[in-house]
């Protein structure tokens, strides 16, 4: 070894011992463990949903009253004349587009996909922000 570094672990020796060892107080833990509790309490946020149960259920029964109430109580037109007047306004607007397969394609399978992903995102951040 070189005279440096005997000089240099020497006098880390005597700083060393004059150093003495910390201890921490007594009720160390005690405090610690009170600002772990304080911050968990902090963290519980019980859930709510943005639409709870009886809106949804509200909901649900309206949606059913629309479609029996058109079902059954409301007479079908058969105005011929009527439809083809504005189906054929309809087809002459759109009779100059033509969309490829793919475009079609797309359409059929993104909206598709779309759904799929909103679920297995919603999974994932269900099980990593589970209480």
């Amino acid at each position: 070894m070189k005279e440096s570094d005997k000089n240099i672990e020497n006098l880390i020796d005597k700083m060393m011992a004059e150093d003495k060892l910390e201890s921490p107080s007594l009720d160390f833990t005690s405090k610690i463990m009170a600002n772990v509790l304080a911050l968990e309490e902090k963290k519980l946020k019980t859930y709510k949903p943005l639409i709870s149960k009886p809106v949804w259920f509200f909901i649900g029964i309206v949606v059913a009253a629309i479609v029996i109430y058109t079902s059954f109580f409301t007479v079908p037109v058969n105005n011929l004349e009527f439809e083809k007047l504005y189906t054929d306004k309809i087809t002459t607007v759109f009779s100059g587009i033509h969309f490829s397969k793919n475009i079609l394609y797309a359409v059929l399978i993104v909206p598709f996909m779309i759904l799929i992903q909103v679920g297995l995102l919603k999974n994932y951040f269900d099980k990593k922000y589970e209480l």
